[in-house]
């Protein structure tokens, strides 16, 4: 106990400020518990997620703080998991609380392991949890369980719909017989399953308080059958007015339930346009049927406000648009990296979606790109970016239209599509309410990267190398609350060099996100609110105020509302980190990754506002440098190991005593010298100290000569003259096209306009008049 006591006096008051820290025990204490403690930490011990890694934790962390095998499911529901570590008896009665408000059926196998099922839900990204053993009496255990937009979730957790294209043009001309789909039979554990309709509908004034979606058990394809995998039928015009149900799903679920029983075991479908169950009439004349529907849409449009002026425009170019990661995120129905199947796009080969929906409407933005790379547009092409009144991801606070992820937009955007192009030939209906934005108001991010051992390229282009070893402000900008901090730790014991190995970061009030190095340095691994983050199941995560993406271990992005964006990838052992902030930020940046005004005299500055007038004296960048040391009651790092604990969290988060090697010759036939020199603002690159990363640092160079994010000179749209026509789609600069008009007809004007570097087209407006010559 006193040694205990002379542990915590030694961290001070800081104690206060980090109580994650306070077990310094080599033991577990009896008589503490986790019951109603998680995430705390208790006198004597922890129950707290760092508990583990520290060896600190209370006897009963892992009965009372759970985990779940697996972690993630369907925002539909019907997912079986395994709580970890728990234990129950065969006799207890389990019941599961999501989100303090649902309740599910659990129960307790043979070997005496718990299990709840998901409940349908009808928000995305971790939801809480709570386990009671005695019917509901007390709920003592606690957890969290990621619910996942159907679009996003592995296909592995779904049941397919074999030729989906099928599916949803049943009853338009030439689109008839059977239809088919399968299902893993593991995900469904009993022998007999029944085969049932779902259906969804948003009632209520949109944008009303009265404004509400549900889904609903509709009917029965088939009741009583082998849980085998697969089911076929031929389709039949829904009875009992069922028909006027036009989204929906398939759910595969235990025959020995009641017909539509909520929540139970099972697996669905991705929902989809319910064609092959609509009426009678639509198989007579699907055509007549849709332009119907479009019709009665247009006129629902022309009552509803207008979101346009509220969402982000597009980037000009493919290139933009997959740089520009704090803002943009490819949209997984036309993603050219799986084959460019872009139903809902023909001529595109690649679509991205603006990650944030809009404040006011959560509304969101569709960006598609020809395989030239240049925008399409809606104007041109049936295939071209469309906004949408609901975002397809849905948006916080989630639960009511028009933020139901991928449901309001179904409703809204998708089925409306379906009525007026797919189902028939009425575009002009759709794209009169969605049509394309262009280009000419968007902005590239500005980027800043920190590489190697290590080297910094500032938002305004300064190249520096700075080998403290502590933790730093990379970035802090106050109008958005944002904080980005940079851990650095030495190469190897042989070599006075640093190199990145952790990056920690949050916005506002957001969940704070940390990438670093995993053990090893063949992995990164990512802590959310200081608990490691698993991407075995799912790559992409709707977090607290955070998206993050991470396809591969290592890969990971970290994306805020503001727009900023944080792409951390690992090469050879080392993290490469760059940041993107959108013009918003301007004047408001400091730290490490300098003050974003786009001047660079002035982006070394210290926090006290003073300019470091010589970026070419390395004494006096490394005192820049030290100056950004992260105060105590400032840093955002996780301290879950011994190691971690000595180096950074009781000593000085500026090693005083690490004194790196100010400068290594260059080499003088090195090319990439010359062309890091010019493309990072001319000021130098006698960067390396390791061999393996001066390598590094040269293929982070080259990848420079390709980023994407200079500006664009986009001119907009021109339209065809009518009685004419016109030749060329590309409005950017240098870009020209040209008109002619039909037989009859003679052109005025220009026959050919460019598009100028101001951003206006050369010439004159071009129309096409009667041929008064023409007898």
């Amino acid at each position: 106990g006193a040694n205990l006591i002379l542990e915590w006096a030694r961290a001070g008051c800081i104690l206060d400020r980090f109580p994650i820290h306070r077990q310094i025990i080599t033991h577990t204490p009896r008589g503490q518990t986790c019951e109603g403690n998680c995430g705390d930490n208790l006198p004597l011990c922890s129950c707290h997620s760092t508990c583990t890694s520290l060896k600190t934790c209370c006897t009963d962390y892992k009965e009372y703080c759970v985990d779940t095998a697996p972690y993630s499911g369907s925002i539909m529901g019907g997912m079986d998991f395994l709580v970890l570590g728990a234990t129950f008896n065969r006799t207890s009665e389990i019941i599961c609380r999501f989100d303090n408000r649902i309740d599910t059926l659990g129960y307790v196998d043979a070997d005496s392991r718990g299990h709840c099922i998901s409940p349908l839900l009808y928000e995305s990204g971790w939801v809480s949890f709570s386990i009671s053993s005695d019917n509901g009496t007390t709920f003592n255990r606690v957890g969290s369980w990621l619910s996942v937009h159907t679009g996003k979730l592995d296909a592995k957790f779904k049941a397919t719909l074999v030729n989906s294209t099928k599916w949803q043009y049943y009853g338009t001309p030439g689109v008839q017989g059977t239809l088919e789909m399968t299902w893993n039979t593991s995900l469904v554990r009993t022998e007999r399953v029944n085969i049932e309709l779902w259906g969804y509908r948003e009632t209520g004034e949109p944008y009303s308080e009265q404004w509400s979606g549900a889904w609903e058990y509709l009917y029965s394809l088939a009741k009583d059958q082998p849980n085998s995998g697969s089911f076929s039928f031929l389709p039949k015009p829904a009875e009992n007015g069922f028909s006027s149900w036009e989204l929906g799903c398939v759910r595969v679920s235990p025959s020995h339930y009641s017909d539509g029983t909520w929540d139970v075991q099972a697996v669905w479908t991705e929902d989809h346009a319910l064609a092959w169950h609509l009426e009678e009439k639509f198989r007579q004349d699907s055509a007549a049927w849709a332009l119907d529907k479009c019709v009665a849409w247009d006129q629902l449009e022309n009552r509803l406000p207008s979101f346009q002026n509220e969402i982000i425009d597009c980037p000009c170019t493919l290139a933009q648009a997959r740089a520009d990661t704090g803002r943009f995120h490819t949209d997984y129905g036309c993603d050219i990296e799986k084959g460019s199947v872009c139903t809902y796009h023909p001529g595109s080969v690649h679509c991205v979606r603006a990650i944030q929906a809009s404040p006011q409407y959560g509304a969101g933005q569709q960006c598609c790109y020809d395989s030239t790379g240049a925008q399409v547009l809606t104007a041109d092409s049936i295939g071209g970016s469309t906004p949408d009144r609901a975002h397809d991801w849905g948006s916080p606070p989630y639960k009511k239209p028009p933020r139901i992820p991928g449901l309001s937009h179904w409703i809204y955007d998708v089925l409306s599509f379906y009525y007026c192009c797919l189902w028939s030939d009425n575009c002009h209906y759709y794209f009169k309410h969605r049509p394309s934005s262009d280009c000419r108001r968007y902005h590239s991010p500005s980027s800043a990267v920190v590489f190697g051992d290590p080297h910094f390229i500032t938002f305004d282009g300064v190249s520096y190398s700075f080998n403290g070893k502590g933790e730093y402000t990379l970035v802090t900008a106050e109008n958005k609350n944002l904080t980005i901090q940079g851990r650095t730790e030495p190469v190897n014991s042989t070599i006075k060099a640093t190199m990145l190995t952790s990056v920690v970061m949050k916005e506002a009030s957001s969940d704070v996100m940390e990438v670093r190095l995993a053990g090893g340095r063949h992995g990164l691994e990512v802590l959310h609110n200081q608990k490691s983050l698993s991407f075995t199941e799912q790559s992409w995560m709707d977090l607290d105020g955070v998206f993050v993406f991470s396809p591969t271990s290592s890969n990971v992005t970290v994306m805020f509302p503001s727009g900023a964006g944080v792409e951390v990838r690992l090469r050879g052992g080392s993290m490469t980190t760059t940041v993107l902030l959108p013009e918003e930020f301007e004047t408001h940046t400091k730290g490490l990754l300098g003050f974003m005004n786009g001047d660079p005299k002035d982006d070394l500055m210290l926090s006290n506002g003073q300019i470091v007038g010589n970026h070419s004296n390395p004494e006096e960048v490394f005192n820049f440098g030290m100056n950004w040391v992260v105060p105590n009651e400032s840093a955002l790092f996780t301290y879950d190991s011994q190691y971690l604990l000595d180096t950074y969290y009781y000593a000085s988060r500026h090693d005083i005593s690490f004194i790196p090697v100010f400068s290594v010759p260059e080499d003088p036939d090195d090319p990439l010298n010359q062309q890091a020199a010019v493309i990072c603002s001319g000021e130098g690159s006698q960067f390396c100290r390791d061999p393996t990363l001066g390598n590094l640092t040269k293929n982070v160079l080259l990848q420079c000569l390709l980023l994407s994010l200079f500006a664009v000179i986009s001119c907009g749209w021109l339209s065809p003259p009518l009685n004419g026509k016109k030749e060329g789609t590309t409005y950017l600069e240098g870009a020209m096209v040209r008109f002619s008009c039909d037989e009859g007809f003679i052109l005025q004007g220009s026959a050919e306009r460019r598009c100028q570097a101001t951003g206006r087209w050369s010439g004159e407006e071009t129309s096409c008049v009667v041929d008064s010559t023409d007898k």
